[in-house]
């Protein structure tokens, strides 16, 4: 995006700063080899998304902050995908059982993760990721995985809508065609959420989110 558009929607009103919360957790959002199989209908070009987002898993668990994972499953027929499932027929490869919906390299949770499975592309969406954040005080959510135009806007909207902070950390989300990506984290910067950089993220984990 050009400077003159980051100016004129600074100008208007958008893209203020909600800044880091006191209590984050980390939803890494389906982080799966459907994304990283290049022979996948939705393969991305995104190891580089995969690699910032363990790191940012690895200072997650480092900081000791609750951490949930969000995957895609549907059962063999994709009657509980709806809709969705017949608009985007690549969802076959989250159909229970299929290789390609296991997690990514490095993304595997660990005991005491939550697993949230859904169907739709908000991680909220007809799951309890927002009592479950709710019942543990959190304020600050941060997002890491794919994609940036569908799951990971789906679920940054929710959370800003539930009343969290959503920090989506922009080395650590992936989508298969740069434009969009650049698009979609533009937006969600000047409306819903924050977009900061890995490097800020992991030193806030470092710091007063690991106290």
């Amino acid at each position: 995006m050009t400077d003159a558009l980051a100016d004129d929607y600074l100008s208007a009103g958008f893209s203020g700063r909600l800044g880091f919360g006191q209590r984050p957790a980390l939803v890494v959002i389906d982080f799966c080899r459907a994304y990283l199989d290049p022979k996948s209908p939705l393969y991305a070009d995104v190891e580089d998304a995969r690699a910032s987002s363990e790191r940012i898993l690895d200072a997650a668990r480092s900081a000791g902050i609750p951490i949930a994972h969000t995957r895609v499953e549907f059962q063999p027929d994709g009657a509980d995908g709806g809709v969705f499932f017949r608009k985007v027929d690549a969802l076959r490869c989250f159909v229970r059982g299929n290789p390609l919906g296991e997690y990514g390299e490095g993304l595997t949770p660990i005991d005491g993760e939550t697993i949230v499975t859904k169907q739709y592309a908000s991680g909220f969406f007809g799951t309890s990721l927002a009592s479950m954040l709710t019942s543990r005080g959190i304020d600050t959510l941060i997002h890491t995985g794919v994609s940036t135009s569908g799951c990971v806007r789906a679920t940054a909207v929710d959370a800003c809508q539930y009343g969290f902070i959503p920090i989506v950390v922009r080395e650590a989300v992936g989508d298969r065609d740069d434009a969009i990506h650049e698009s979609n984290l533009f937006d969600l910067d000047a409306k819903y959420a924050d977009v900061v950089g890995e490097a800020d993220v992991i030193s806030y984990l470092a710091g007063p989110a690991s106290s």
